[in-house]
């Protein structure tokens, strides 16, 4: 198969044989087009030193220079051309104490993590090197550990998470002993950064299946290690159209999500993280969880602090976690639906469907009830009334402060913003009276009952 790749490569691969060395296109730009897949970056290695890269390119950037890394920069593309080496020890989890440059390819490939991701190809003469045996793993889809697995997994305790990442980016499996190294190497994962398994969680949100990641986590017992709170889901029987335990509909609400939406996806991995804290059973047996969305915000909100995920992110997630208990009825009032759309907050309206979807699809095995509990019913309602331009916040009123302000003869404050919220409430139940004039009078009567 030919590996296809920017002119750019190609021109980098020339400039440095010229210059009397040798380069190869390597990882996951080799090893996703030989499955047929699309690479995304090209990132080379060479047996010219950095210094040598720097004197035959003119831009370059050191970015890793002390591993050997450097990046070139060429019609405003970067490329990563590292030196073959050898690393020494790992003392900090994850990155090698020393290297060793060599001129052997075959040294190179041998410190790399898995035998998929240690494929080199030559662009210029067209030829694969595959000393660990990466292209028979790539056709029966395993994922193996280069040399001795403990020894990998010791080096960098990333990898063991990266493992279970490819399973779902792939849909592997991992071979037993590589399994087996896990398992035996999960110490060093406590020390690894907040930003890598943030990274690395956010790449498997973007899988056909991130339960395969997750599943793969509690066999192997990274999952109690870096999310205990969704251990704590395992065994939590539910009740009604719930066919599976709390951890296992999380995980299937996660995988109902779109691999094009991770915000839904973490929030449908979340929403149901408070169960196991307010489970209580009743006098007829059947368990309940009353309140349940509330304690899952808080537990979401307290692992997101802890991977550091970007603010704006947080927002989203949680108020789609905090609003996913919705039960809509035909018996629903006009005034009730505006006052959904009020809460939920338009911009989050088809995430918040996406996420009940989600949910839905996540309880059962079987088929879900034609009109998906009510879900398409309050879609076509909300759709209505967001043509008929209702007001939903304050800002849609006919008034503002000010307004209230000259109208009542309050000079400012709380009572303001309590009168404003009045209105809206007035306009919710009637839209027809979200006209100033009408809303003025309104707020010159009520205020005289607050004084």
């Amino acid at each position: 198969m030919r590996i296809k790749f920017p002119d750019e490569v190609k021109i980098i691969s020339s400039r440095i044989k010229k210059a009397g060395f040798r380069s190869y296109l390597v990882g996951g730009a080799v090893r996703d087009q030989l499955l047929g897949l699309s690479a995304k970056d090209y990132d080379l290695c060479t047996d010219a030193l950095p210094e040598d890269i720097m004197s035959i390119f003119k831009k370059v950037i050191p970015t890793g220079i002390k591993h050997g890394t450097v990046t070139v920069l060429m019609n405003s593309e970067s490329y990563e051309i590292t030196t073959f080496r050898i690393d020494g020890k790992y003392s900090d989890g994850r990155r090698p104490d020393d290297i060793l440059f060599t001129d052997d390819l075959t040294e190179d490939l041998k410190r790399r993590d898995f035998t998929i991701n240690s494929i080199a190809y030559d662009v210029l003469e067209n030829k694969i090197y595959d000393p660990n045996n990466g292209e028979a793993d790539l056709k029966s889809g395993i994922i193996r550990a280069i040399g001795v697995p403990e020894e990998r997994f010791r080096e960098d305790g990333l990898r063991s998470i990266r493992a279970c990442r490819f399973a779902s980016q792939l849909n592997f499996t991992i071979e037993n002993e590589t399994i087996e190294g896990i398992k035996n190497c999960l110490s060093n994962i406590q020390d690894l950064s907040a930003e890598r398994i943030y990274e690395e969680f956010l790449k498997i949100m973007k899988t056909d299946k991130p339960s395969l990641s997750f599943h793969l986590f509690q066999e192997t017992g990274i999952l109690p290690l870096i999310l205990p709170e969704l251990s704590l889901c395992i065994g939590v029987g539910q009740k009604g159209a719930h066919e599976f335990d709390v951890f296992e509909h999380l995980l299937r609400s996660c995988d109902a999500a779109s691999p094009e939406n991770s915000d839904v996806r973490f929030a449908a991995l979340f929403h149901d993280l408070g169960k196991p804290a307010v489970r209580s059973i009743g006098d007829d047996g059947i368990p309940t969880f009353y309140n349940h969305e509330m304690e899952s915000v808080k537990i979401a909100q307290s692992i997101m602090n802890r991977y550091r995920f970007p603010k704006n992110k947080m927002k989203r997630i949680l108020q789609l976690i905090q609003n996913h208990m919705f039960h809509y009825t035909e018996n629903w009032s006009d005034s009730a639906v505006r006052r959904f759309i009020r809460k939920i907050e338009l911009s989050y309206m088809s995430d918040q469907y996406a996420l009940r979807e989600a949910d839905i699809q996540g309880m059962t095995r079987g088929s879900i009830p034609e009109d998906g509990y009510g879900l398409r019913e309050l879609k076509l309602r909300v759709a209505a009334i967001l043509e008929e331009e209702n007001a939903f916040s304050v800002k849609d009123l006919a008034v503002n402060g000010k307004d209230v302000m000259t109208a009542t003869g309050i000079k400012g404050g709380p009572m303001v913003g309590h009168i404003l919220d009045y209105l809206l409430e007035t306009v919710l139940d009637d839209p027809k009276q979200n006209n100033k004039a009408t809303l003025l009078d309104i707020a010159s009567k009520y205020s005289k009952t607050l004084k």
